[in-house]
């Protein structure tokens, strides 16, 4: 049994897909996407805030390759999403159930910072 999700894509599609995502995130504080891709994305944003609350320069370059080098994305994160959850142990992110899309019923959910 696998650890994580699929989502019937290739390895490096389905990183790409996710890095995305979680990129939209941290940018706009949510992004709306279908079920499964918000549960699987929730994983690397909670990484990612994580390794900015802890601060050290090897935390500033994972976070770096993961968001393929968005230095803005990097600063904002580690200067102001970071901070605001200096007292919180995990569970940065909420799944608010939206809607079924209309062509293939996949349930659409918003993925948001708390």
């Amino acid at each position: 049994m696998a650890l994580y999700r699929k989502l019937n894509r290739e390895t490096r599609i389905r990183r790409s897909i996710l890095s995305g995502l979680t990129k939209t995130v941290l940018e706009n504080g949510y992004v709306e996407t279908t079920e499964e891709r918000a549960k699987e994305a929730r994983k690397f944003v909670d990484k990612m805030i994580t390794y900015a609350k802890k601060g050290d320069l090897m935390s500033r370059r994972k976070v770096l390759a993961f968001v393929h080098n968005d230095k803005d994305l990097t600063k904002k994160l580690f200067n102001e999403i970071a901070p605001k959850y200096n007292d919180r142990n995990g569970g940065y992110t909420r799944i608010i159930k939206l809607k079924e899309r209309r062509g293939d019923d996949a349930l659409i959910v918003k993925l948001e910072l708390v």
